[in-house]
């Protein structure tokens, strides 16, 4: 179970704060949903999830167990709204071995079968793939990592309806096995596969009840 209790992020640089008191709970196999719009604080509330950044009060908790910085970035995985800026590799293969030169070739193509992309040849750059492979391709890096809980930023931005569609697809077969939160400024798309919903405006955090959630973004 992932506990954020009252989380605050107040860095010295900011004349306010930019997250406020925030408070969760989220089970493991569940995808929570954070929507709200641009500049409300999600993007920095997954950093902090991600050990990325200190939260200035408040504990960050898996399984009852408070977590620092360190055990964040072995626990969580995050995948960035624009994944390809972040691409070392000069391949397939490559980037899903930096960090793991030791990756067995079984392992690399475990992990892109279970996000789609196992019928691409490992020699393939991937800069060349579309903007939905390459979202694919960030999350199967993160897969290799193994992490209990995966931290999405929107995860469909600038993608067409049907590359949509195959994230949102990709989405619902990952949360069997995996913990997923997910931020966006449009909540539509992810309704009917959301757990649980938050919605976030100027730092603070409210829950948006799962019996109401189609009306509270529709």
């Amino acid at each position: 179970m992932l506990y954020l209790r009252q989380l605050t992020y107040h860095p010295p640089a900011s004349q306010k704060a930019i997250l406020r008191d925030i408070s969760l709970e989220l089970a493991p196999q569940q995808l929570g949903l954070i929507y709200g719009p641009s500049g409300s604080g999600k993007s920095t509330l997954l950093e902090l999830m991600a050990g990325f950044a200190q939260p200035s009060s408040g504990s960050i908790q898996w399984r009852e167990q408070t977590l620092d910085s360190e055990a964040l970035q072995q626990l969580a995985g995050l995948v960035f709204q624009f994944p390809e800026r972040h691409f070392c590799g000069h391949s397939l293969l490559e980037e899903l071995r930096l960090g793991h030169p030791e990756l067995a070739r079984v392992q690399i193509e475990q992990a892109l079968k279970a996000v789609g992309l196992d019928q691409l040849p490992l020699k393939t750059a991937p800069h060349a793939l579309s903007g939905g492979q390459q979202r694919r391709l960030a999350l199967a890096v993160q897969l290799i990592r193994k992490p209990y809980l995966l931290l999405l930023d929107e995860p469909t931005a600038g993608l067409d309806w049907s590359m949509r569609q195959q994230i949102i697809a990709l989405l619902k077969q990952l949360k069997q096995n995996w913990t997923l939160l997910v931020v966006s400024h449009d909540a539509d798309e992810l309704a009917d596969l959301a757990d649980r919903c938050w919605q976030i405006d100027h730092g603070r955090l409210t829950q948006v009840p799962r019996a109401t959630l189609s009306s509270a973004v529709g």
